[in-house]
């Protein structure tokens, strides 16, 4: 226990306390955002973001990862904020939060495996685009002084590493750019023409509504959507921040933490959270690696809202907009043109339909869903070619190869000739494999149509195939040979 705890908060502290800073900064101004467009105060997103930060730093099973409060939730209540209003949006996160620790239960984190490497490939790739598009509105049409602030961090992020190892770039970057900001002035966008910026504590907050089964029935369909989207994007995540860390998570875990952490936050008084996908790169990025740089981004976040909520409200867009740039720019796999040139076509065309589904919707988990639907479409098309070779000599021999089942089986039938009279007829499944009640039915449909004017045998099944055709088939056992020499 004690070497899980040097482990997972002890590691490396300082580098772990910056980079949990600059997630801070870079945590922000999209919070507000996302508050926007559920239609609440800012404060409810910074709160949210606040305690999901904290919570899942000890609950969550992905060290380093950032949770907050995310664009794909507040679109999904953004309908029931504007019709029931923001008390219900609390009961919502509340009930989102135990439908999740339910999926943990159920160990819903095993479907990650199911996820192809295409669809993984996508979902980075619109990431980065998503980040990217974010920022344009902070960076054009504003003022000149904006493109100076947005060169000027640019330089700064991509030169200081070269010479500063211990501090992270973006940091040292929001610090001197805002300096010279409330120094000098400028004609640029700030943290502040976001949204007012409260210094209060989240207070504790039962949710005033009817505890009636009407109620239930409003708030529990988007809390189901909620939960679903806040679980693929966290656990996708977390696979992303394994592969960067070259570590393994416990997504089980991870799944039960979003929940708990979900639960509290609704109790505080905040809008449902999911793990930040761009924030958690940047936290990665910037030397993160264990829960103490999730705990500082959420700890650092109410220290800015409390003691520093002057200077925070003068930090310039143009600077945190170029800093995500230069995030969006590394998080896309540049390597994914080579994948084109060399990858399969079905690959490449499911990857390329989760980037647009996803640009699209603004939604990386409806982008990852189309993705997997496609894929397994794909899958099941490859999967269900069967072949079948005739032999014409004293008796006819069909050789079966392939795996049989409800997909495949038009395939089958379609190379059979059923028109053959007066033959003895072999069906060899010898290089074959029954799966389902469908591939059951359909041998009996070509055993039935063919012993009308032929005799008929279905040979060479293997004990797995033999048995489960045994238990389910209705022609008689004189038609079925286990072995043919």
């Amino acid at each position: 226990m004690v070497d899980k705890i040097k482990t997972e908060w002890l590691n490396q502290p300082l580098q772990n306390i910056l980079a949990g800073i600059v997630v801070t900064l870079a945590l922000i101004p999209e919070v507000i955002a996302f508050s926007f467009i559920a239609g609440v105060e800012p404060m409810v997103g910074l709160y949210a973001s606040v305690v999901m930060a904290i919570s899942i730093s000890f609950l969550g099973g992905r060290p380093a990862m950032i949770s907050a409060a995310a664009g794909a939730i507040a679109l999904i209540v953004s309908p029931l904020v504007k019709e029931y209003g923001v008390d219900y949006l609390i009961f919502a996160t509340i009930l989102m939060g135990v439908i999740q620790v339910i999926f943990g239960l159920f160990k819903v984190g095993a479907l990650l495996k199911f996820i192809p490497n295409s669809v993984m490939i996508g979902f980075v790739n619109a990431l980065g685009i998503l980040i990217f598009m974010a920022q344009l509105e902070h960076i054009f049409n504003i003022s000149f002084a904006t493109y100076i602030y947005v060169i000027v961090t640019l330089l700064i992020v991509y030169i200081t590493p070269y010479f500063i190892k211990t501090i992270p770039a973006p940091l040292f970057a929001i610090v001197i750019l805002t300096s010279v900001y409330i120094m000098f002035g400028a004609d640029v966008k700030t943290v502040g023409d976001l949204g007012e910026i409260k210094r209060t504590l989240p207070e504790f907050i039962i949710p005033n509504v009817p505890y009636t089964l009407e109620t239930l029935l409003i708030v529990l369909p988007y809390s189901i959507s909620m939960a679903i989207v806040g679980l693929v994007e966290s656990l996708l995540t977390a696979k992303i921040v394994d592969d960067a860390t070259d570590t393994v998570s416990n997504k089980n875990k991870e799944s039960r933490g979003q929940g708990f952490s979900n639960i509290i936050t609704g109790f505080f008084g905040g809008m449902g959270g999911c793990a930040m996908i761009g924030q958690s790169v940047v936290s990665v990025e910037y030397g993160g690696t264990t829960r103490l740089a999730t705990f500082t981004a959420g700890a650092f976040l109410m220290f800015m809202i409390l003691v520093l909520g002057d200077i925070m409200v003068q930090i310039p867009m143009s600077v945190l907009a170029a800093i995500m740039v230069m995030v969006a720019l590394k998080t896309f796999d540049w390597g994914t043109f080579k994948y084109i040139k060399h990858g399969e076509k079905s690959d490449i065309f499911v990857m390329l339909i989760t980037v647009i589904a996803v640009v699209l919707t603004n939604n990386l988990a409806v982008g990852v869903i189309i993705g997997v639907l496609l894929s397994a479409l794909f899958f099941l098309k490859k999967i269900s070619n069967v072949t079948v070779l005739k032999t014409d000599k004293e008796t006819i021999t069909y050789h079966i190869s392939g795996n049989i089942f409800y997909a495949s089986i038009e395939s089958m039938m379609d190379q059979i000739n059923f028109n053959d009279t007066n033959r003895t007829i072999y069906l060899n499944f010898d290089d074959a494999k029954i799966y389902d009640d469908a591939a059951v039915q359909a041998i009996e449909q070509v055993v039935n149509q063919l012993k009308t004017y032929n005799e008929v045998y279905v040979t060479d099944l293997s004990k797995e195939s033999y048995d489960k055709f045994m238990r389910q088939t209705t022609i008689d056992a004189s038609h079925l040979v286990q072995k043919r020499s």
